[in-house]
């Protein structure tokens, strides 16, 4: 989920809070629409306005090509597709980051190739794309001269001075193997007034092992910065951003719970009214390309521990490889949305949400998409601007882009 997608579900969630928080949730409603069937792999997607037309785009990273859809801005039309550059390395590409971090309405475009995973010491790749006149039209391309292996995740983060950082996520540590070795150094670049020069570094974490993915949130009573939470071998960890600097630490512990547990792959921060306030909690799928999917209560009497609460919301699900949080109901609550991409014992893939009542204890499964996307990755934003939130997936062995529209 992107951070201005956390930020309007918070607003919403303090504004709404007095009356939706005894809501109940209602029937949740979608129908699909594909944006495209023949790419190869889809690895990544993003979320932002491209061309500055106030309407949000969509991105995404395939095998060879970074390309986007742009928004007709209505439901069911045709979306045209333009590539924004291909070919850039000589393995695949595997992420890709859009943000307007300058405030002129069009978003700013990293990206991540040269993915090779079984190499620690010499994949990875890291470029800044250069928007021409046309945005339409191919983007130059800058190469990072030095970056850490085995790129694998990527976005931009507001940090407290104003700025937005690159922050980037290798999958591995630099020589490391099967999860051992040197830990994965997690990189936040500045972007310098001319990107075609050298973008200074700052090391953002530097504890976890085989970390797969991670997400950027604001907390209501921070202003101007964002925090990041981070799943990886050892669990789930917190890097909080203070002063300017990055302070991390092992929020949740992997090694306190089960030990089949085995460590996070995707992670996310989800919103649930608690006393009143606006409180954060964490879900993951475990282990990582794993078949379960939990939560973490987070609050103040269990900020510090290494061992949250937590809730098992489903284990039957097979390579989970997707998931975002976000009130796509409208009751003032997030739920949690989560895709996986190898058929499970049902021979079959797809893409659920996970409902809580109003305290937040009881969690029911909804199923959204039933076996036609093997959900390689899944984001959610509002492409309509009806403030209904919509799901947008990438489909691994389906080869498709499509969006769930929200019909509520």
């Amino acid at each position: 989920m992107k951070a201005s997608t956390q930020k309007r579900g918070i607003l919403a969630l303090l504004l709404g809070l007095s009356n939706a928080v005894h809501a109940q949730s209602p029937e949740a409603k979608f129908h699909a629409q594909d944006l495209d069937t023949k790419i190869q792999i889809g690895y990544g997607l993003a979320i932002a306005d491209v061309d500055g037309d106030s309407k949000q785009d969509i991105l995404l990273a395939d095998k060879k090509q970074f390309v986007w859809y742009r928004n007709p801005g209505k439901r069911d039309a045709a979306w045209e597709k333009f590539v924004l550059a291909e070919n850039l390395t000589k393995n695949d590409n595997v992420c890709i980051a859009a943000r307007d971090i300058d405030g002129d309405g069009k978003c700013e475009i990293a990206v991540g190739a040269e993915w090779n995973p079984g190499d620690t010491v010499n994949s990875g790749a890291v470029f800044y794309l250069i928007a021409p006149a046309d945005r339409t039209q191919k983007w130059d391309a800058v190469k990072f001269p030095t970056v850490e292996p085995t790129t694998h995740r990527m976005k931009w983060v507001r940090r407290g001075d104003g700025r937005f950082d690159l922050v980037v996520v290798p999958l591995h540590g630099r020589g490391n193997q099967n999860g051992a070795g040197a830990a994965v150094v997690v990189l936040a670049y500045q972007r310098p007034a001319n990107p075609r020069e050298t973008w200074k570094s700052e090391v953002v974490c530097n504890t976890m092992h085989a970390t797969h993915n991670f997400d950027a949130f604001e907390l209501p009573d921070d202003k101007g910065h964002e925090h990041l939470v981070i799943g990886g071998k050892e669990g789930i960890s917190y890097v909080i951003q203070k002063d300017g600097k990055w302070n991390g630490r092992l929020q949740a512990d992997h090694a306190q719970y089960a030990p089949q547990l085995a460590g996070a792959g995707e992670v996310r921060i989800g919103w649930m009214p608690k006393d009143g306030k606006a409180t954060p909690f964490g879900v993951a799928v475990e282990p990582m390309h794993g078949n379960t999917l939990a939560i973490y209560q987070q609050d103040n009497a269990n900020r510090e521990s290494k061992s949250p609460p937590r809730t098992m919301l489903d284990d039957t699900i097979a390579e989970g490889h997707a998931l975002a949080c976000g009130d796509l109901l409208g009751v003032g609550r997030d739920q949690v949305i989560v895709g996986w991409r190898s058929p499970n014992k049902e021979s079959k893939v797809g893409i659920k949400m996970f409902v809580s009542d109003e305290k937040g204890e009881k969690w029911t499964g909804h199923l959204i998409d039933d076996n036609t996307m093997s959900c390689e990755d899944l984001v959610i934003a509002d492409l309509d601007g009806d403030k209904k939130p919509e799901i947008i997936a990438s489909g691994r062995a389906t080869k498709n882009v499509r969006i769930y529209w929200n019909s509520l």
